[in-house]
C-alpha cells in the first residue's frame, strides 16, 4: 500500500528531476516553442516543495492536490493548467483513503491523463505529453519501472512526429524532427513516480 509519505516522495524526486532537466528542457522547447519549458516547470516544482513542506498534507489526495494547485498557480504558460489538472484530478480519484493500491495509483493517474487529454484536446500522435503520459499510464499495471520507461520511449518517439496541438503545431513541418519537451518532462513525472516506489 502507498501512503501520505510516498506521494511526497514522488513529488520531492520530481521537483529534483526538474531542477536537473531544466536547462535540457528549455533546449528541447527553444526550436518549438517558446524556450520556457524548463524554467517555467523549475519555479512551479520548486514552489511545490516549498508548499508540501511549509504545511504537510495529511492524504494522497491532499498531496496531489496541493501540488496541483500550487502548479497552476505558478507556473507560465500550457504546462500549469495541464500538469496542475494531472495531479488534481488524480488526486481527487484517490478520494479520502489515508493509503492506496499500486492499483488505485494506476486507475488514478489513468483519470488525470484522460482530464489532460480533454483539456487540451489532444491524443495520441499529436506530438505531446499525451505521447509519453499514455503510454506509461498504461504500462503502469506491469510496474512504475516499466511504465518509466514506456513514458521514455514514447518521449523519444515524438521526434519524427508532426505536431497537430500546441505551441509546436504553429511550425507545421518544421516541427519534425524535435523531441517535445512535454512529454520529455511527463516522462521524468513518471522516472520519479518509479523513483518513489523503490
Amino acid at each position: 500500500m502507498r501512503d501520505t509519505d510516498f506521494f511526497r516522495r514522488w513529488m520531492a524526486a520530481a521537483a529534483a528531476a526538474v531542477e536537473r532537466e531544466a536547462n535540457r528542457l528549455t533546449e528541447l522547447d527553444s526550436p518549438i516553442g517558446d524556450a520556457d519549458h524548463g524554467s517555467n516547470l523549475l519555479r512551479g516544482f520548486t514552489a511545490v516543495r516549498a508548499a508540501l513542506e511549509a504545511e504537510p498534507p495529511a492524504t494522497p489526495a491532499a498531496v496531489l492536490g496541493l501540488a496541483g494547485r500550487t502548479l497552476i498557480s505558478t507556473v507560465g504558460g500550457a504546462s500549469g493548467p495541464l500538469y496542475g489538472t494531472l495531479l488534481r484530478r488524480t488526486g481527487k480519484e484517490l478520494g479520502d483513503a489515508a493509503e492506496v493500491s499500486d492499483e488505485d495509483v494506476r486507475k488514478a493517474l489513468d483519470a488525470g491523463v484522460t482530464a489532460v487529454a480533454a483539456l487540451g484536446g489532444a491524443a495520441a500522435g499529436d506530438k505531446t505529453m499525451l505521447d509519453a503520459l499514455l503510454p506509461g499510464v498504461a504500462a503502469l499495471g506491469t510496474s512504475y519501472r516499466a511504465a518509466a520507461e514506456a513514458a521514455e520511449a514514447g518521449a523519444a518517439a515524438t521526434v519524427p512526429m508532426l505536431a497537430r496541438k500546441g505551441r509546436a503545431s504553429y511550425l507545421g513541418e518544421r516541427s519534425i524532427g524535435h523531441q517535445d519537451p512535454g512529454a520529455t518532462s511527463s516522462a521524468l513525472l513518471l522516472a520519479a513516480l518509479a523513483e518513489a516506489a523503490g
